[in-house]
């Protein structure tokens, strides 16, 4: 686990509750992981174009599901934008790309990040209902109530993002390096903590909590509805709702975990400050992950879009379709049962 050589030193920038230099690190584990970021940029990029490419040339944007689908690739995009500028930062262990390129970035960051919960949250709400109470489904949201409720998720999204546009900067270390993190600047202690305390407590109970617990509701809900059906393929079903449930836990926990109790109170050795970096770096990029990841994985773990996907590979490749099986006429809602149409169509 040795994957720092630090050196313990302390200055002081008016501020002293705010002692950023007390530990600095070669960071050699941020350099192991920026890989990990460059790959996950580039995989999520291809991964939601395509996403994106899919519902524009076979899909209706008007209906409730492509609308949060369609918010949700775009957060995604938002989020993975910041990816190339935090993988130079930890390679470099400095941030070269100046103070007004720190406060973007990292607000890019919060607004793809906290977007992306809530709408997860919105795509499994509706998915819910269309299994849960199958044809009424349509009428119990509209497309001007689902227009609204991804402005309110931006709105709020962009809200939560404030306290951390003013609060993040680049400044200098005594070590001529560039940092861009939290830096009070010109702001008193107390103003500072006015702004830092309720944006944490905001993100982890508006942004966290509450995405988590529509999620895990819904598919509980999911899950007795196909249960209790006749479908043929309903342990498959539960299975990939575990499974989705499973990766929402592994990927959002263990980070605010260490957030909520390894948080520095200025007490902390260099050695324990060094396991708490260790352990936000590696769970940190367990977040990353999945906000890459959840768009393809709601839309490719489904019939539908891997039959849209055989389509274009097959229009592009024609030499393959002796090994590819295309089924040109997807079956719609009315020739099929109403639980496995909604099913299959929607995983």
């Amino acid at each position: 686990m040795e994957n720092y050589t630090y050196y313990n030193y302390s200055y002081d920038y008016d501020y002293p509750d705010y002692d950023y230099g007390r530990c600095v690190y070669i960071n050699y584990l941020g350099v192991q992981l920026s890989f990990i970021y460059y790959f996950m940029f580039l995989f999520s990029l291809v991964g939601n174009v395509l996403v994106l490419v899919i519902i524009h040339r076979f899909e209706r944007l008007t209906t409730v599901t492509n609308i949060f689908l369609l918010n949700l690739v775009v957060s995604s995009l938002i989020f993975i934008s910041s990816l190339p500028f935090q993988a130079v930062y930890m390679q470099l262990s400095d941030w070269i790309f100046g103070n007004v390129m720190c406060k973007i970035v990292d607000s890019v960051y919060y607004l793809g990040f906290y977007s992306s919960g809530l709408f997860l949250a919105l795509l499994t709400f509706d998915r819910h209902l269309a299994v849960v109470y199958s044809l009424g489904a349509p009428r119990l949201i509209s497309q001007r109530c689902a227009l609204l409720c991804c402005a309110v998720v931006w709105l709020v999204s962009s809200l939560a993002c404030i306290p951390w546009m003013i609060l993040y900067n680049a400044f200098h270390t005594p070590y001529n390096t560039i940092m861009c993190q939290e830096y009070p600047g010109y702001l008193t202690g107390m103003s500072v903590n006015h702004l830092r305390n309720p944006a944490f407590y905001r993100q982890l109970f508006i942004f966290l909590l509450f995405p988590l617990i529509v999620i895990v509701y819904c598919y509980i809900r999911i899950a007795i509805t196909v249960i209790t059906s006749k479908l043929v393929t309903k342990f498959k079903t539960v299975r990939l709702i575990f499974v989705i449930v499973l990766l929402f836990f592994i990927s959002w926990i263990p980070y605010n975990v260490v957030v909520v109790l390894l948080t520095d109170d200025g007490t902390m050795t260099c050695e324990e400050y060094r396991r708490r970096v260790y352990a936000e770096q590696v769970t940190h990029s367990l977040t990353h992950i999945y906000f890459c990841i959840s768009p393809i994985f709601y839309t490719f773990v489904g019939e539908k879009f891997q039959n849209y996907f055989r389509q274009m590979v097959v229009k592009r490749f024609p030499g393959l379709k002796k090994y590819i099986s295309v089924d040109q006429a997807m079956p719609t809602e009315s020739t099929q049962s109403e639980l496995s149409s909604v099913m299959a169509h929607s995983f």
